[in-house]
């Protein structure tokens, strides 16, 4: 009878305690958080291209080559990444790589040769924050919510563009007053402090907590750890890559890695300053592209769970197109009413991109959605990658960057056709091994 009793009680789930608010708003929350404790490595490339210039000689190039290894990183690891969170646990992964964050960070102070802001800047950075990329929100959207992901997607990917609004003009100004060592060191204790949050209050799974996800209907047991992290996410890619929609998806996701986080986060400033703006009046407009970032981020989530996610793609593209074409003709010394026009056009655009290629993963590719977003993210990064290595070759080459402007523009007008062409069919669920 004791056994019988026992046994019951272990195919039974626990019962949730009633609470007004569901659990996985906070564990949202605290995810949000955390992506804002890190976004201040994010905040940071485009501040130091000059300082290290100044210091150490460096071409904009060699600068560049760091900060593109820093980019394909952050893509290439997250699919493993995903990976990961399902054999680990979501907490130990992204704990451990805040931690890589703030060592490679806190280690580029004592650096004096152009290989060891690889080493530091490019690898060890690139890898903890690849560790703890959008697919991280991803898992999270997936295992808490089955209603608002949309919404939830946008929240959490509008997370980084509110860290680079508390960072960007912190780090300028401690730059501008102090040298570019004492940011380097604030991004990393930035990292630090989000840990012992990680580890307290972000939970795995909620059937942790005895609760279904938001908006389910029936209690979803927690998936036995997957082991083989490394060889499931190749397999998965290797599945995804026979699928039409995941070239397509990937192609548009580099042009928008290119066009933001390539060009605009890591050359904008230069670039301004070239035209003789206050480094801090450039950092402070790209503080803003964060502000609204996050208001079209979000009614981007919205817009997700309303409309059809291919024709938002094409629209988003093609309106960043436009306006990088105008870019060249409103840089100068002082801050005019079209320049804050186009940030806000541009922050309203900046990542309104994910929520929509996140329902596109989900739609196609079901349970594995998560690690093929991942690898979508990696083409993302390496777009991200190309241009802001080709960015600084353009600048050492032709003394501007004006090329660089009409080129990204052109790429965001043929991402807006490929977005339509991405056909909605269902795709198997990814084999999984």
């Amino acid at each position: 009878m004791t056994q019988t009793t026992e046994a019951a009680a272990v195919q039974q789930p626990p019962k949730p305690t009633r609470a007004r608010v569901h659990r996985a708003w906070f564990v949202a929350a605290v995810t949000f958080v955390t992506i804002i404790g890190a976004a201040a490595f994010r905040s940071v490339p485009g501040l130091l291209i000059d300082p290290l210039h100044q210091e150490f000689d460096w071409s904009r190039g060699t600068i560049g080559a760091a900060v593109s290894v820093n980019l394909a990183l952050y893509g290439l690891t997250a699919p493993f990444a995903a990976a990961l969170m399902d054999r680990f646990g979501i907490r130990r992964v992204v704990a451990v790589a805040l931690t890589v964050i703030a060592a490679g960070s806190w280690l580029t102070v004592w650096m004096t040769a152009a290989w060891q802001l690889m080493l530091c800047w490019g690898l060890l950075v690139g890898l903890g924050s690849g560790s703890m990329a959008l697919a991280f929100a991803a898992t999270v959207t997936n295992r808490w919510f089955t209603e608002r992901r949309g919404l939830v997607s946008g929240i959490l990917t509008a997370a980084s563009a509110s860290g680079q609004l508390i960072f960007l003009p912190l780090l300028s100004w401690i730059i501008d007053r102090y040298d570019w060592r004492p940011a380097a060191v604030t991004v990393a204790l930035a990292a630090l402090a989000v840990v012992p949050f990680v580890w307290l209050l972000l939970h795995d799974h909620p059937a942790d907590v005895g609760q279904k996800p938001y908006g389910a209907t029936a209690f979803v047991p927690k998936p036995p750890p997957v082991p083989g992290a490394a060889r499931r996410a190749v397999t998965v890619l290797l599945s995804a890559v026979r699928t039409g929609p995941f070239w397509l998806l990937a192609g548009t996701f580099a042009i928008c890695g290119a066009s933001t986080n390539g060009l605009i986060q890591t050359h904008f400033i230069p670039a301004a300053h070239d035209a003789h703006m206050p480094v801090q009046a450039a950092a402070s407009l790209l503080a803003v592209i964060g502000v609204f970032d996050v208001i079209g981020t979000i009614a981007s989530g919205w817009f997700t769970d309303r409309f059809e996610p291919r024709r938002l793609l094409a629209v988003y593209y093609a309106l960043r197109g436009v306006s990088l074409m105008f870019l060249p003709l409103l840089l100068g010394p002082t801050v005019h009413p079209p320049m804050i026009f186009f940030i806000v056009f541009y922050g309203l655009d900046w990542v309104a991109t994910v929520p929509p290629t996140l329902a596109l993963c989900r739609e196609q590719y079901g349970e594995d959605s998560a690690i093929v977003f991942g690898w979508v993210l990696a083409s993302h990064q390496v777009g991200a990658a190309a241009v802001a290595f080709l960015g600084g070759v353009a600048r050492d080459t032709f003394g501007t960057y004006d090329v660089m402007w009409y080129a990204s523009g052109a790429l965001c007008a043929a991402a807006a056709l490929m977005a339509l062409v991405i056909r909605r069919r269902a795709v198997g669920t990814a084999v999984t091994g």
